[in-house]
C-alpha cells in the first residue's frame, strides 16, 4: 500500500506540464490506494469509478501528448461528495433512504466543470447522512477513520468525511465537498489537511442535494493552499486571483467570544505556537471583542436555517420511511417541523443585522484567526456509544467553523501542530468576496507554519 502519495495536486499539476508524470500513471496509483486490502477505501468512498476514471485518464494523457490539455488540472484525480450528481448514478447523501431513487439525468454543474477541465472523477465520497453533522460518523456506509492514529481509529470529521480520508491516504489529490456549518474545514483539521470554504455565491449548486440552501457552500479539501486554488479554478464562477502578501504588512485579528472557549491543550498548544510563529514573522496580530458571536446560540437556538430549510426538503420522505435514517440525523431535522414562513423571515432579518454589525467590527482586519476546531479527533467508538456524547461533541466541533457561515464569509483551515502531533487546525477567515485577499494571506501563512516546523527554534 502507498498510503503517502509522493505529490500534492499542486505538485501533479507542474509535473504533468513538465512531461514527467502521466495521468495514467497518477489514476493507476489511486485506484490502488482506494482497492487496497487493509485500507479505508471501502470506507471513503460510496462509489468508486474504477473503469470511468481509467477511460478519463487515457484521454487525458492523450491530450497532454497532443500538447492540448484542457487545464491545469487536466489528468489529476479527484474526488466528489456523495451530494453531487453524477449522470446516470443514484445521488444518495450517504444515506439509504434515497438508494432506490431514480439515477441523476444529468451531472451537477460542479462536476461538469471538473469533467471539462480535464479531471479524473474517481468516485463519490462517504459523508454524514445528508451532511448534517460535524463528526463524519455514518451508521449505513460506515465511519472511514482519521489518519493519524488509526489503532484508535478515530473521527475523521464530517460532514466531508470520505473526502477528507481520501485525500490523507492518497486516494484521489483532490476533494469536492460542501460546508454547511463546517463541513469541509472540520475534516480537513482533523486530519492534517487544507479545506477551503469560499463564499458560498461563487459556486454553482445546481445538481447538489441541499441542506440548508441559505448556508450551503461548495468547498475544496487538498494538501496545501495551491491545491486548493487550483481545484477552485476549475469550479468556481469567478476564479481567483492570488496577489504577493507580506506578513509583516499583516494585520489580523483573533475574536476574543466563543471561539476560544473550551480548547484542549493541544489545540492550546498548537494554536498560541501558530500565532507566536506569525508574530515573529511581523504580523501584527490584535484581540477583538466580537461580542456578537454570543448571540448566535439565541438567534438559532430553534434549530435556526439548517433544521428550517432540511425539514422542508426532508418532510415527505420522514413521513414515509424515518425509521431508515441515522436516527441522530433525523431528530435535528425533526427540529424544524413546527418553523414556518415567519420564523424564516425573522432569520433573515436577525441574520442580515448580525451581518452588517460583524462586518463593521471585522472590516480593519486582514482576516480573523481561530482554531477550526477546539479538540482533536475523538474516537467512532466512544461518540457512537452515547447520544450525549455525540451532540455535544458535535455542537463543539461546528461551533467556530459555522460562525462564518452565517457571516456568509469565506475561510480556510490550515495545518498547524508540530511535526509527529495529533492534527490541529488554524482557521483563517475574511468577509464575503474577499477570497483571493484570504488565499493571499493564506499562502504567506502555511509558508511560514511550514518553515517554523521545518526549522524549529
Amino acid at each position: 500500500m502507498n498510503f503517502q502519495l509522493s505529490l500534492s495536486l499542486q505538485q501533479a499539476v507542474e509535473q504533468l506540464a513538465q512531461g514527467r508524470v502521466t495521468a495514467e500513471q497518477l489514476t493507476a496509483e489511486v485506484l490502488a490506494n482506494i482497492t487496497a486490502s487493509g485500507g479505508e477505501g471501502q470506507l471513503a468512498f460510496t462509489q468508486i469509478y474504477a473503469q470511468w476514471a481509467g477511460e478519463q485518464a487515457v484521454a487525458s494523457s492523450q491530450r497532454w501528448a497532443a500538447g492540448q490539455p484542457l487545464s491545469a488540472i487536466d489528468g489529476i484525480p479527484v474526488s466528489v461528495k456523495d451530494l453531487f450528481d453524477v449522470a446516470g448514478q443514484v445521488t444518495t447523501g450517504g444515506s439509504r433512504v434515497l438508494a432506490d431513487s431514480p439515477a441523476a439525468a444529468a451531472h451537477a454543474e460542479v462536476v461538469s466543470r471538473l469533467l471539462q477541465a480535464g479531471a479524473v472523477i474517481v468516485g463519490k465520497t462517504n459523508m454524514t447522512e445528508f451532511a448534517y453533522s460535524g463528526l463524519g460518523i455514518n451508521p449505513h456506509y460506515g465511519t472511514p477513520a482519521n489518519p493519524w492514529d488509526r489503532q484508535t481509529r478515530r473521527i475523521p470529521g464530517g460532514s466531508s468525511s470520505g473526502a477528507a480520508v481520501a485525500i490523507a491516504d492518497a486516494m484521489c489529490l483532490g476533494a469536492v465537498g460542501s460546508d454547511t456549518g463546517g463541513s469541509v474545514r472540520i475534516p480537513a483539521a482533523f486530519c492534517g489537511l487544507t479545506g477551503f470554504k469560499p463564499t458560498a455565491r461563487r459556486m454553482p449548486m445546481a445538481g447538489v442535494l441541499p441542506l440548508s440552501a441559505s448556508l450551503d457552500s461548495v468547498g475544496t479539501i487538498a494538501g496545501d493552499v495551491a491545491s486548493c486554488v487550483a481545484l477552485d479554478a476549475a469550479i468556481a464562477d469567478m476564479p481567483l486571483t492570488l496577489t504577493a502578501k507580506n506578513l509583516a504588512e499583516a494585520h489580523f485579528a483573533i475574536p476574543q467570544t466563543l471561539v476560544l472557549n473550551g480548547l484542549d491543550h493541544q489545540v492550546a498548544e498548537a494554536f498560541a505556537s501558530a500565532i507566536e510563529r506569525l508574530t515573529q514573522a511581523g504580523a501584527r496580530i490584535s484581540t477583538l471583542p466580537c461580542d456578537e458571536f454570543a448571540e448566535l446560540a439565541e438567534i438559532n437556538a430553534n434549530g435556526g436555517f439548517t433544521a428550517l430549510e432540511s425539514w422542508a426538503w426532508h418532510q415527505s420522505l420522514i413521513a414515509e420511511r424515518a425509521n431508515e435514517y441515522d436516527p441522530r440525523v433525523v431528530s435535528r431535522i425533526r427540529r424544524g417541523e413546527p418553523l414556518g414562513e415567519d420564523d424564516r423571515q425573522q432569520l433573515l432579518q436577525l441574520r442580515a443585522d448580525w451581518q452588517r454589525r460583524v462586518s463593521a467590527s471585522i472590516a480593519p482586519f486582514d482576516a480573523l484567526l481561530m482554531p477550526t476546531v477546539p479538540i482533536i479527533a475523538p474516537s467512532i467508538a466512544e461518540l457512537e456509544a452515547s447520544d450525549e456524547t455525540y451532540f455535544r461533541i458535535n455542537g463543539a466541533v461546528l461551533r467556530n467553523p459555522s460562525v462564518i457561515n452565517f457571516l456568509d464569509g469565506c475561510a480556510v483551515s490550515l495545518p498547524c501542530q508540530a511535526e509527529g502531533h495529533a492534527p490541529v487546525g488554524l482557521m483563517v477567515a475574511a468577509l464575503p468576496m474577499q477570497d483571493a485577499e484570504l488565499m493571499s494571506w493564506a499562502l504567506q501563512i502555511e509558508r511560514c507554519l511550514q518553515s517554523s516546523v521545518a526549522n524549529p527554534a
